[in-house]
């Protein structure tokens, strides 16, 4: 199989190895495979891609949504990013806690965090390329962020002064959004 789950975190974010063949002319490398997916037990019915283009030092995150609610698995296809995934679910064995792992394009691995975690990354080279296929489609009336810097989370992002949007140096603590969930009746996946 060229698919296998190198790791697992948080009980269910997986870090997944991939194939990758090489010849004179390049390589080619199946990025999803639906039997090989269910397999391994992990979703296989997909329906958004999204492909995010940075510059470096360029945090993106926390970001989620909650209807519907997504998983994604995310790869990156251009540069080297650190990737993070935070369990947002208030109920949750692991609430609060994150995992995060440096991957590139070169090492050929992805990262699948379902629903009830926030996902982010930060660019360490220039023109970082991550492309992310989504369990749902997005709907801006439903999402939400958490501070990418947030005390509490403890997150040792690989660069100290990273670019953020507005929006993402605006995002509430996730304390402030466990509150705000507690007031909106509903829970996280």
């Amino acid at each position: 199989m060229a698919l296998s789950i190198e790791s697992v975190h948080l009980g269910s974010v997986v870090v997944l190895a991939q194939d990758r063949f090489h010849d004179e002319r390049g390589f080619f490398m199946e990025t999803f495979r639906a039997d090989h997916f269910r397999e391994l037990g992990l979703p296989t019915e997909f329906v958004q891609d999204n492909l995010s283009r940075s510059a470096k030092h360029v945090l993106r995150g926390l970001h989620f949504q909650w209807d519907p609610p997504i998983g994604k698995l995310m790869r990156v296809a251009q540069g080297r990013a650190f990737l993070m995934a935070v369990d947002i679910r208030k109920d949750s064995p692991t609430a609060g806690q994150s995992f995060g792992i440096e991957l590139s394009a070169e090492d050929a691995k992805q990262v699948w965090a379902p629903a009830g975690f926030a996902r982010g990354f930060c660019a360490l080279t220039d023109g970082v390329e991550i492309q992310y296929k989504c369990t749902g489609t997005y709907n801006r009336l439903t999402e939400g962020s958490i501070r990418w810097n947030d005390p509490a989370l403890g997150i040792a992002w690989p660069v100290s002064d990273p670019i953020v949007s507005q929006k993402d140096a605006n995002a509430p603590t996730l304390a402030e959004w466990f509150a705000k969930e507690e007031s909106m009746h509903f829970r996280m996946a």
